[in-house]
């Protein structure tokens, strides 16, 4: 058993537990001297002011579990006796991790991660402590991690020093930054999740082709849609009810699909009102599932929110993610990455503002100048019973709003007619959230 230290050990701090919840854990035992949050390792370290503040401690929870946000802790003696200054910066103890030698290569944990953070926020972050030669992003059970590579060991030292434990945003993404020991990152593509800023010439992806023109464009750049500063403003810094804000995988399984009616094209017109969509797959076994791959994972939790129950071609639509991280390259898979369609490319903040689940109305743009009410409802009264329309200008171009009798009718209307052409003018369709004309 461990001796008595006046250093304290807590276990199972998960990501949702902030240092003053520990500390008021303790402080009814004694005065706090120093607190290590261990995130990678999901434990803490906190020395007391003496011996006995922390045995009256271990005693009380000897006998009381303590919880912390929901979830149980574990306290016990550290093997430490004291924290010195080189213990802040470690991450394991008797879990056998050792520290880091200073490095150029930084490992970044992010915690509490409210906004998607990409490759180009972590940039500008970083990139005023040195020059950034390498950025590579990933997902680990610590959470959303990435390497940053520096030129020089002096300004990964610099850069650690100056934002360890701060925030991206207030009150969240939180940053664990530790040393790695990796010599040199490999990149392979400039996407949104990795960079090599000296080598601005690598390809975005492998390259693919799409099923219709205008849906894709081979080889062609795809946008970071994981704009954090966009979702902030778009959200007034609060996400909407049911939207965690945390999920990061971008692939849904969609099912119970109408094989007969549904394609890759309609299901990219559907499903690009929450975010980018990346490729698109049917499975062959199963011909009323396909994989839908988004823009990051906040986009793919928008569409999952918004989409999973909704009525489709006589289906209602089951959506859940995936187990697979992305869909890969294939003759049968549709690629949608260069789409000048992907509804996020520009003004990503007034797209995501209007992202919400089916409604009956449904609003159209980029409208021929000369267009009429009856030739509205003479390109969408097919697909069910039109109830009224609004026709109307904002800053000299027409929008219309068209109201169907069921959100069914209405969605089957945007899955079919969105970047259709009516008088040599794509049209672009989205739902309303308003209730009447």
């Amino acid at each position: 058993m461990t001796e008595p230290s006046k250093v304290i050990h807590i276990r199972n701090v998960g990501h949702e537990i902030a240092e003053n919840d520990l500390l008021q854990l303790v402080q009814p035992f004694g005065v706090v001297t120093k607190l290590v949050m261990l995130r990678a390792k999901n434990q803490a370290l906190l020395q007391m002011h003496d011996v006995s503040s922390a045995v009256n401690a271990i005693q009380y929870y000897t006998n009381v579990q303590p919880s912390v946000r929901g979830r149980n802790v574990y306290i016990q003696f550290s093997s430490h006796q004291e924290l010195t200054t080189m213990d802040q910066n470690a991450q394991g103890r008797k879990g056998g991790e050792q520290d880091s030698q200073p490095n150029r290569i930084l490992l970044v944990t992010i915690h509490h991660l409210l906004y998607p953070i990409t490759v180009e926020v972590l940039h500008q972050v970083f990139s005023p402590h040195g020059f950034v030669e390498k950025i590579v992003t990933f997902q680990k059970s610590a959470g959303s991690q990435a390497l940053i590579q520096y030129q020089s060991r002096q300004s990964a030292v610099q850069a650690r020093n100056a934002l360890q434990g701060r925030n991206i945003y207030d009150g969240c993404c939180q940053l664990d930054i530790q040393f790695s020991n990796l010599s040199e990152l490999q990149v392979n593509y400039n996407n949104e999740r990795s960079r090599d800023f000296t080598n601005p010439s690598l390809p975005s992806e492998q390259k693919g082709r799409s099923s219709q023109p205008g849906y894709g464009d081979a080889g062609v750049a795809f946008p970071q849609m994981g704009n954090a500063a966009a979702i902030a403003a778009a959200f007034s810094g609060g996400l909407p009810p049911g939207i965690s804000g945390t999920n990061d995988r971008c692939t849904i399984l969609v099912s119970n699909l109408n094989p007969e009616k549904i394609d890759e094209d309609k299901l990219f017109n559907l499903f690009s009102i929450y975010g980018n969509i990346i490729r698109i797959k049917f499975l062959r076994s199963k011909p009323d599932h396909a994989l839908i791959q988004m823009g990051d994972g906040f986009q793919a939790e928008l569409a999952v929110h918004f989409l999973k129950g909704a009525l489709l071609f006589g289906k209602r639509l089951e959506a859940n993610f995936s187990k697979h991280a992305n869909i890969n390259a294939a003759p049968d898979t549709h690629e949608y990455a260069g789409s000048n369609l992907n509804r996020f490319n520009r003004n990503a903040v007034k797209n995501y503002r209007y992202c919400c689940a089916p409604t009956k109305m449904i609003h159209l743009s980029t409208l021929p100048p000369e267009i009429t009410e009856e030739e509205i409802v003479s390109h969408l009264e097919e697909h069910g019973t039109i109830v009224n329309t609004k026709l109307f200008e904002v800053n000299g171009k027409k929008q219309a709003l068209v109201l169907f009798e069921s959100e069914e009718q209405a969605t089957e209307a945007l899955v079919c007619k969105h970047a259709s052409t009516i008088d040599r003018s794509v049209i672009r369709i989205s739902f309303s959230q308003l209730q009447n004309i």
